[in-house]
């Protein structure tokens, strides 16, 4: 068998000569323009989110993925570009994403009901123009209704924002996009961690109470499952940054709560 699919290779390569070079070669990777998620260790794991592509960030509640969306919108934000998000259960909250560094003045917050509003908005953005990034936080719908999205629907938010400067974001629990997703990512949390405040000492014959936890931050864990981009090197490269990670690759990087920081959630780089 082997050598029949040896010599059967050899006749389609010399059957195509001359007109096709290398036809077995994988050329699904698209070169495109990314810029900064607002995470080095994404930007080292990915490269960066890809303009005229449709990224998925998935994982399950309490993952990360409300992080990583409010440092994206902090960093390009901060670059003066108009950002739309379309939240598909009402559950943004604009005083953590200000805290976190994202200019308010600069995003247009979509408040929706459902899951059909939430795609007739994303897909009257998309044709508007003018957004540097899209973000579709379907991350609240169970992921069971996201299923029943049909494929046509994903297909069609990835020829709208094709080769336009637009950073379609789809936030869910699942990936569901299949193939039309140029960018897919898996995010996951390790063990929180939790800060002790101080012990209460007994006074006035009072029992000593417990120590109260609250809860500091925790790790998470990035994983690509898949990358169909090519990413050019961007100002947020320095000299020597490694290219993107290969598929199954991940990184780390780390959250708190808002407590967590002396003045609040970090401030993404490049932001005021």
């Amino acid at each position: 068998m082997p050598r029949n699919l040896a010599t059967l290779r050899s006749s389609v390569e010399a059957a195509l000569a001359g007109r096709v070079s290398a036809p077995f070669i994988y050329r699904d990777r698209k070169i495109v323009e990314t810029v900064s998620a607002g995470i080095s260790e994404i930007d080292f794991l990915a490269g960066g989110l890809p303009r005229g592509s449709l990224t998925e960030i998935c994982g399950p509640p309490c993952s990360g993925r409300t992080s990583l969306l409010l440092s994206a919108l902090a960093s390009r934000t901060a670059h003066q570009e108009v950002c739309a998000l379309v939240d598909g259960r009402d559950a943004f909250d604009p005083y953590s994403a200000e805290a976190a560094g994202v200019e308010l003045k600069q995003l247009l917050w979509v408040r929706c009901r459902n899951i059909d509003q939430a795609f007739r908005a994303t897909d009257l953005l998309i044709q508007g123009g003018g957004f540097g990034l899209i973000a579709l936080d379907l991350g609240d719908i169970p992921p069971e209704t996201v299923r029943y999205v049909p494929l046509n629907a994903w297909f069609r938010f990835r020829r709208a924002v094709e080769d336009t400067p637009t950073i379609l974001v789809v936030l869910e629990q699942e990936p569901h996009a299949k193939t039309c997703a140029s960018l897919v990512l898996r995010l996951g949390t390790d063990p929180a961690r939790w800060s002790t405040t101080r012990e209460t000492h007994a006074d006035a014959g009072r029992p000593q109470h417990p120590p109260a936890c609250l809860l500091d931050g925790f790790e998470v864990r990035a994983e690509l499952l898949r990358s169909r981009v090519q990413p050019v090197h961007g100002a947020f490269f320095h000299e020597g940054y490694p290219p993107a990670g290969a598929e199954g690759s991940a990184r780390l990087f780390e959250t708190k709560t808002m407590w967590g920081y002396l003045g609040g959630m970090p401030v993404a780089p490049n932001s005021k």
